[in-house]
């Protein structure tokens, strides 16, 4: 699948540690757009219909030993073929020895070729799921958004609501600070969401009247973490005493982002209200409805009122 953002080769050399084979002559940085990737054992034959040739080709045992069995000619005219698809690059896994026809294909056809110790498949799982999150689609959302016993909680808010306050709370009380004011979401898969900061603002926190604080250098590696999965999103807001806040947590809200829905929580801003504490909860109370367990239905069935089929109460506005 092609996307609209892309990758540089040199950092995914960099990422894998491959020996570069054969370069480009001119010296010019290739870049990658495609999160798919090919083996090319059937374009070898001469079959190149719904060939993609942005996607990065990879050769294993199973290519090299098709190839080993032509004829030098047969094998020059194979490589040649699929070199002049003008593909970004091949890669040659299991440290297998290169047939000098393919260097002299890369060299003729200004394609870069690769090579790497690790087998085929464990190569294959590593550079596609490292692509999908590179060329993933992204959006930035202002807010915070910070790890709390293991999930990813993104903090919502207008400016000057508490989200930065409330964020160094829960690193005091052991959590992980992943992002602040900025954070960068990425779609990696049509499930899951992953949110990081931006490199420059990095570990930055902002708080009014102290200023900007690095918070691994106040509390320490610990303290924070360079990506996570968004389990929750909770907008905090100005206590509305007009408006009906949900006490029993049987109707589950939920925000898209990119296409994926969400769980959210709305939290209205009191004097008083320990924000902290009560991430917390909402983090452990997310973790335990997706393990299948939910406290207000065990209330409502212990109460003795049914709820209907999307686990809403039926008879709560009448109790």
């Amino acid at each position: 699948m092609s996307t609209g953002f892309t990758v540089p080769l040199s950092k995914i050399i960099k990422e894998f540690s491959l020996e570069v084979i054969c370069d480009k002559k001119d010296g010019e940085e290739t870049l990658i757009s495609s999160t798919d990737v090919n083996r090319p054992g059937i374009n070898l034959t001469g079959f190149f219909e719904y060939f993609d040739a942005k996607r990065i080709q990879i050769m294993g045992r199973m290519e090299f030993a098709y190839l080993e069995n032509l004829s030098p000619e047969q094998r020059k005219k194979s490589i040649f073929s699929m070199f002049e698809q003008k593909f970004p690059c091949l890669v040659v896994t299991r440290g297998l020895e290169i047939f000098p026809e393919i260097k002299e294909a890369a060299l003729a056809n200004d394609i870069v070729v690769l090579r790497t110790t690790d087998s085929t498949s464990s190569f294959l799982s590593g550079l596609i799921s490292y692509l999908n999150v590179e060329l993933a689609p992204r959006i930035t959302r202002h807010g915070v958004f910070i790890e709390i016993y293991g999930e990813g909680v993104l903090i919502l808010g207008e400016s000057g609501v508490g989200k930065s306050e409330t964020a160094i709370e829960l690193v005091k009380r052991g959590h992980r600070l992943i992002a602040d004011d900025a954070v960068e979401i990425r779609r990696v898969s049509n499930r899951s969401l992953v949110g990081s900061s931006p490199q420059n603002i990095r570990h930055f926190l902002e708080l009014r009247g102290i200023g900007i604080i690095n918070v691994r250098r106040l509390y320490g590696m610990g303290s924070i973490k360079v990506t996570e999965k968004i389990d929750m999103i909770i907008k905090m807001e100005p206590w509305d005493s007009e408006k009906v806040y949900d006490r029993m947590g049987m109707e589950s809200e939920y925000a898209n982002i990119l296409g994926i829905e969400v769980p959210s929580h709305t939290i209205p801003i009191k004097p008083g209200r320990n924000l902290a504490i009560i991430l917390e909860v909402a983090a452990m109370n997310n973790r335990q409805k997706k393990m299948g367990y939910n406290a207000a239905e065990e209330l409502m069935h212990n109460l003795g009122m049914p709820t209907d089929i999307n686990g809403n109460n039926a008879d709560w506005d009448t109790f």
